[in-house]
């Protein structure tokens, strides 16, 4: 993070802060490594608060002048023209990713738009906000495939596919999850949208011990499987994914539809191609959903992985 890297930065945060996006979007992906010494940052837009997140701790005085570039970003009459009203400073590379707010004044929510969509976000307090940014296309899809669908949401996290699916016409939307507070602010997603909470379940079990009440809610028509990469003492990818793919004859409908999620760096989809074709082989491939383009990678195969499959009837 140079004064050359530090200056690209600056420059491509003042031509996006000109014309900001109408919802909220990814300014800046450094993580897909296309801009050399910001590999560790990345800036969104949420919809007036501007959150720079660091994921490896930089130099003392390489994060001073971060420091100063954000500041004086926050004076620039392209900062007051965007109607942007926070600055936020992120260090995820720390145990609790503590957050610093650079401008503004803190609040610990904030509600997001996305299609239309209404999402409530944590500010300052937790490592994620509560909405994955780079999944917009997969609750796009989710939202015009969902009409009259039974749908199982597994590692519901604050049910952003199940507030796409009851959008787009759902039938039923069960959600699995072991965090109740992201639950609770998944069932206050929905709320923020009007939907009607009898066409919506929420489960806070452990999925593994737990198959009996997901299968009491099937058949699915469509199965979402958008798990953690890693989640200390409940899931490791590497091992658990191919048990719960294990089970999908169990959860999943003749003619149903998977779509299996992982966003692991390290995998690339040929993992979940080759998993599904051992654990579930009556699932046939139908396409990789792209992902947003202002998540653009180096190396497609590390960014987001979203895979579509089919069960023969």
């Amino acid at each position: 993070m140079n004064t050359e890297a530090l200056h690209t930065l600056h420059t491509h945060l003042l031509n996006s802060l000109a014309n900001p996006p109408r919802e909220t979007r990814r300014l800046f992906h450094g993580r897909g490594r296309r801009w050399p010494g910001l590999e560790q940052i990345t800036v969104d837009w949420l919809e007036g608060v501007l959150l720079v997140a660091l994921f490896k701790e930089p130099a003392p005085e390489q994060l001073q002048a971060l420091k100063k570039l954000l500041l004086e970003l926050s004076t620039a009459e392209v900062w007051q023209q965007s109607a942007a009203q926070a600055l936020l400073l992120q260090h995820r590379y720390l145990p609790q990713s503590n957050t610093e707010w650079l401008c503004g004044q803190p609040k610990a929510q904030h509600i997001l738009s996305e299609g239309g969509l209404r999402y409530g976000i944590d500010l300052g307090q937790k490592q994620n906000t509560g909405l994955f940014l780079d999944m917009r296309y997969g609750r796009d899809w989710v939202r015009a495939h969902a009409d009259g669908k039974r749908v199982l949401n597994l590692f519901a996290y604050t049910c952003g596919f199940s507030v796409a699916a009851i959008a787009g016409g759902a039938q039923h939307v069960v959600n699995l999850d072991m965090s109740r507070p992201a639950l609770s602010r998944g069932r206050d997603n929905h709320r923020l949208n009007g939907h009607d909470l009898s066409k919506v379940s929420f489960l806070g079990h452990d999925l593994f011990k737990s198959w009996s009440k997901v299968k009491s809610g099937g058949p699915y028509d469509l199965v979402i499987i958008d798990p953690p990469s890693f989640q200390k003492g409940s899931f490791l990818l590497s091992k658990d994914y191919p048990r719960v793919l294990r089970r999908l004859p169990e959860l999943l409908g003749p003619g149903g539809t998977l779509l299996a999620c992982m966003n692991d760096p390290a995998l690339g989809p040929d993992f979940l191609l080759q998993q599904v074709a051992q654990e579930a082989p009556d699932l046939q491939f139908v396409e990789r959903l792209e992902n947003p383009p202002e998540f653009a990678d180096i190396n497609p195969e590390s960014g987001l992985k979203a895979l579509l499959f089919e069960r023969r009837s």
